[in-house]
């Protein structure tokens, strides 16, 4: 399950909007709420999702691969 707040937390650090997000992974904007209100996310958007955020292998385990979710 999906970190939902870490998530967050690293679309404002990266200074990115959800218009982008979704533009770059060639999704809707939808698709992203519901990545953000917890949905699982299939490999290849957890792939972009971390290049597009600048995420470390730690940030990225920790918001999509943790077992327990805050």
């Amino acid at each position: 399950m999906t970190n939902s707040e870490a998530l967050k937390q690293a679309i404002k650090d990266a200074g990115v909007s959800i218009v982008f997000l979704a533009e770059k992974m060639d999704c809707s904007r939808n698709r992203i709420y519901a990545i953000l209100g917890g949905s699982d996310c299939n490999a290849s958007e957890i792939a972009k999702l971390s290049k597009l955020l600048h995420m470390t292998n730690e940030q990225r385990d920790y918001i999509f691969l943790s077992e327990s979710v805050n």
